[in-house]
């Protein structure tokens, strides 16, 4: 059946070998619709990186099965020193005291997409909805302020300073409609927010592999000891650095059985005394990915700026124990919330966490096997997809 209208997704960046939780989240959406009969676009940028933004994908259309990809080039033509400067600023949490014209400057100071900016100005009549996402990327600032009675907001609130400067007010509050994924992120929105445009939690839907092969992963990357695993970006913002540190010092005490397997993108730069102990799989494809997730002892998730954290959904679809930084609102709750997973608010903490898993695999498991059912109950993606479709139904008019 023929949806009514065409959708624009508007990610930063697309691509099945782009990392990152939203963009994963806003692929998988679009592919979603299109195939109930929605006619879909993406519009995105032709980089894959998000620090250097260099233009890997050629601009122009391409199709990704039932999906139309337009590409625009990404645009970096200033220095970034103003950038640098004000959001050493931002992250001190003085943010709020700066000037409208320098939050402007530190976001302007940075990637840009103006061929993008300018198709939307002339071609935006003919979508029924634009969904941008993050809120954090110059995609969804500027491009959701063209038509904001046609833009929708996949917001991914963290606690993190940027959220609270003034300059993304308007679009909080002049969207034709934001969705929100988890209770803490739609608290979290509220708190900083005197206005929301019209909003749900919608949750954030997770496919399920129709099966695991961790057998077959652990002899294909050489793995022989029990492992944890950590997915996603190695970098500082991510918990990355912190969660060597405490894996460092975990295993310096108490000689632990395991090895960390990291998974993603990003240098993975170790001290001497991990050499040996960590092991770097690299970018993986889906299946292969899911396959890690089943082998592995405890799905790691040190961040504390997590939205939702689609990694802890997929490590407990596959049966393995999430260990996960107390800072982060959403991740705590959702452990709470399943009784799936352990928290650590510090190196202690998580010293303890791993001493358990190292001694009691057992009862970790039976832990972990909450897990799945608390994500099918609650984030399967067909019921996911059918919270999305009744926001545009009606927060955007029928052509």
């Amino acid at each position: 059946m023929r949806r009514q209208g065409r959708l624009a997704f508007v990610p930063s960046r697309y691509g099945d070998d782009v990392v990152g939780g939203a963009e994963t989240v806003m692929r998988e959406q679009a592919h979603g619709l299109a195939e109930r009969g929605w006619e879909v676009e993406v519009l995105t940028t032709c980089a894959r990186d998000h620090y250097t933004w260099a233009n890997e994908f050629s601009p122009g259309v391409e199709q990704a099965g039932a999906v139309t990809v337009r590409r625009f080039p990404a645009v970096v033509s200033t220095p970034r020193a103003e950038r640098a400067v004000l959001g050493d600023a931002i992250a001190r949490g003085s943010g709020n005291r700066l000037s409208l014209a320098d939050q402007q400057r530190w976001m302007n100071d940075d990637m840009r997409v103006p061929e993008l900016f300018h198709y939307l100005l002339d071609n935006h009549a003919e979508y029924r909805a634009l969904v941008f996402g993050p809120y954090l990327f110059w995609t969804a600032f500027a491009c959701s302020q063209i038509a904001p009675g046609r833009s929708l907001l996949w917001a991914c609130v963290h606690d993190e300073p940027q959220i609270r400067l003034d300059i993304f007010k308007p679009m909080f509050a002049g969207v034709a409609g934001l969705w929100l994924q988890a209770e803490p992120e739609h608290g979290l929105a509220h708190q900083v927010f005197d206005r929301l445009a019209p909003h749900r939690v919608v949750g954030c839907g997770i496919e399920v592999p129709k099966s695991y092969d961790p057998d077959g992963f652990r002899a294909r990357h050489g793995i022989e000891s029990r492992f944890l695993l950590y997915a996603g970006r190695r970098e500082h913002a991510k918990g990355w650095d912190a969660l060597l540190r405490g894996f460092s010092a975990a295993t310096r005490n108490h000689g632990l059985p395991f090895s960390l397997v990291t998974m993603g993108t990003g240098e993975v730069s170790l001290p001497e005394e991990l050499r040996g102990l960590v092991i770097d799989v690299g970018f993986l494809s889906d299946e292969e990915r899911d396959n890690a997730f089943a082998a592995a002892d405890a799905c790691l998730q040190p961040s504390a700026y997590e939205a939702f954290s689609r990694t802890v959904m997929e490590a407990w679809l596959a049966g393995s124990l999430v260990i996960a930084n107390a800072d982060s609102a959403v991740v705590a709750w959702h452990c709470e919330r399943s009784g799936a997973g352990l928290t650590y608010g510090d190196d202690v903490e998580l010293e303890q966490c791993l001493l358990f898993l190292a001694d009691a695999p057992g009862s970790a498991a039976a832990l972990a096997a909450r897990g799945r059912e608390y994500v099918l109950r609650h984030y399967a993606f067909p019921d996911v997809l059918d919270r999305i479709e009744a926001g545009i139904e009606d927060w955007t008019p029928a052509p």
